[in-house]
């Protein structure tokens, strides 16, 4: 059983049903644990009803973020790590929020997030690459 954040992109992803991060989100949820914070839902929630994603059924919004609420571990981050990605101060908050949940992964497809590759010993990957961890 591992520790993810999911980053809200992934996310955006699976709940448009494009293959690899809709796979990974349900095997995360068959036995692993997604970490999340109040402020990472919220995002989702705000980026999900953006324009561009009219098309996608809001009952698989809804489905997938009654999961998130239900069965993700929701933590307060207490650091903050401002500044560790000046080119997308919006990105700390999931470097926080993996801290504060003992994560061991990030999932990302953000070049910002990726670049790093690992925040206290927490690695940063692709969907594909932990799809292969946790197989």
């Amino acid at each position: 059983m591992v520790r993810v954040v999911v980053d809200t992109n992934v996310l955006i992803s699976a709940v448009m049903g494009r293959g690899k991060p809709r796979t990974l989100v349900l095997e995360l949820f068959e036995g692993h644990v997604i970490v999340s914070s109040a402020e990472m839902l919220a995002e989702f929630t705000d980026v999900i009803e953006r324009q561009k994603f009219r098309h996608i059924r809001r009952s698989h919004i809804q489905g997938l973020l009654t999961l998130l609420i239900n069965y993700s571990n929701v933590v307060k981050p207490l650091e903050s790590f401002y500044g560790t990605i000046p080119e997308d101060p919006d990105d700390d908050i999931v470097l926080s929020v993996a801290f504060a949940g003992k994560a061991e992964y990030i999932v990302t497809g953000d070049p910002h997030l990726l670049k790093l590759g690992e925040f206290k010993r927490i690695k940063i990957i692709r969907v594909s690459d932990m799809l292969s961890q946790i197989r």
